[in-house]
């Protein structure tokens, strides 16, 4: 009797475990263009700390801001951004993933810039080389002002975030072939969450990137490990395939999930965040009605808004 009752407390315990809230993403922008106010970046922590790292950089200072106008977050946003925020995950250098980075630089602490190869290279001959802006990382033109410090991730094992409890994995993602974008792969403890920075299909791009990352997180979605999946639709389904761009729309995401459907046994009331829809006119609504209607996997789909937590 007494094993069982440790077997059924080890079960509660265990069930209860999965079931606990593991992550806070706070959206500081979520627009894939046009309102420079609400640009991609997503401050995540582990459940109950403060300690954020940013997941693509467009807005920081007024997305916090506002966050902290919303009650999500207190004190001051020049404050958060020195003390709260840990590093910087970068995607890819387009100017609406890395816009509030290079602007609240000066008055930013020092802090690691993360990322494929890639991406750090463009950061440091394109914007950090006292030509576009100073250099406040500690590689590229000198002088180097070394408050931010390059880290490459990698594909074939994590790397712990400094001053967090996170582990990170990044892996290559095509946005409009040849250039290459990247999808986090965040991990605490046993639990998970990916974020994907900006991605075209593998039909399109005629690659298997998306393919190979499913191929990773299936076996995390079958053992409930894995919390959520923030991905991209740019375009509504009107958008000509020779104008993507390397991007997403309702359709082509649609297709992607029905290859992680197949690969993991099921997607029903799995959490998939739409980032990056790129406003113009009715758009934004007829990717989230066509989403919608299109769902014929049953995820759970969420429609992040700027300055409203989400938890996982």
């Amino acid at each position: 009797m007494r094993f069982v009752g440790w077997f059924i407390l080890f079960f509660y315990l265990g069930t209860f475990r999965s079931l606990a809230q593991s992550f806070t993403v706070v959206p500081l922008g979520v627009k894939g263009g046009s309102d420079e106010s609400n640009l991609s970046a997503y401050a995540l922590a582990v459940h109950d700390t403060d300690q954020y790292v940013c997941l693509d950089a467009g807005t920081i200072h007024y997305g916090i801001q506002k966050s902290i106008v919303s009650g999500v977050f207190k004190g001051e946003p020049g404050e958060f951004i020195r003390n709260n925020i840990k590093g910087y995950l970068i995607s890819h250098a387009h100017l609406d993933h890395v816009e509030g980075l290079v602007i609240n630089s000066p008055d930013d602490s020092p802090k690691p810039i993360y990322g494929l190869p890639d991406c750090l290279d463009i950061l440091k001959d394109k914007y950090f080389n006292w030509k576009n802006w100073a250099n406040f990382a500690n590689e590229g033109e000198k002088p180097t002002l070394n408050k931010y410090h390059y880290t490459v991730l990698y594909s074939d094992h994590e790397t712990l975030l400094e001053n967090t409890t996170l582990y990170a994995q990044a892996f290559p993602l095509s946005h409009g072939n040849p250039y290459q974008s990247t999808a986090f792969l965040i991990r605490h403890d046993e639990n998970y969450l990916v974020y994907l920075g900006d991605t075209g299909a593998d039909l399109i791009e005629r690659s298997d990137k998306l393919h190979r990352l499913w191929e990773v997180v299936s076996p995390l979605i079958k053992s409930k490990k894995l919390k959520a999946i923030f991905i991209e639709v740019s375009f509504s389904n009107d958008q000509p395939e020779d104008k993507l761009f390397g991007h997403l729309t309702p359709k082509l995401l649609m297709g992607e999930m029905k290859v992680l459907n197949d690969l993991s046994g099921g997607l029903a009331d799995f959490p998939v965040v739409i980032t990056h829809r790129k406003p113009s006119g009715d758009r934004e609504e007829n990717i989230r009605q066509q989403l919608i209607q299109g769902n014929i996997m049953k995820v759970k789909l969420i429609f992040p808004e700027q300055a409203k937590a989400l938890e996982f």
